[in-house]
């Protein structure tokens, strides 16, 4: 799998583990259902990441923000875009962590996913050899501005046009 944020490739920092009796690195990726045996065992000592589908409800994660590092939100396809609701909810409610995308994406994706607030993107080898990071990154950048509030993002293109507005009116008085 192919790791990558704004920036290009990066190196995996957190270990995948199935089960709460695996050890793994220093940094453990687990699965969701494992979350309470692995904070239990490991949580005062390593940064421990979750690996969730795209349809559980950042209620059932909330309660978990602020011992976890990272939420890695699994896309089952490239056309099921409900981890991008679920990103942009996270956020709101206060997550800090690295959220990370992973699936087959699209390069065409990445804006989104930079803009509902994930940091990285996580691909398959098929995904990566079709489309290499040159690519994404080109995608990142071809997007400037845009209507919504992002995440992390200055300001969005509706306030922008609010501000010269009021700007103009400040003048005209």
């Amino acid at each position: 799998m192919l790791l990558l944020d704004r920036r290009g490739a990066k190196e995996e920092t957190f270990t995948r583990i199935e089960s709460a009796g695996e050890s793994g690195g220093g940094s453990i990726l687990a699965p969701f259902a494992l979350i309470e045996e692995i904070l239990a065992q490991h949580g005062d000592n390593r940064r421990i990441g979750v690996l969730v589908s795209n349809n559980v409800t950042a209620d059932a994660l909330e309660p978990y923000f602020d011992r976890l590092a990272l939420i890695a939100v699994v896309f089952p396809s490239g056309t099921d875009g409900r981890g991008f609701s679920l990103a942009r909810q996270i956020r709101r409610r206060g997550f800090r962590g690295i959220l990370r995308a992973s699936g087959p994406l699209f390069s065409d994706q990445f804006p989104q996913a930079l803009a509902c607030g994930f940091h990285e993107v996580e691909i398959p080898d098929a995904n990566a050899a079709r489309q290499p990071v040159e690519q994404w990154l080109a995608a990142a950048n071809r997007v400037s501005l845009a209507y919504q509030r992002t995440h992390g993002a200055g300001e969005n293109i509706l306030d922008l046009r609010r501000r010269a507005r009021l700007d103009g009116e400040a003048k005209d008085v």
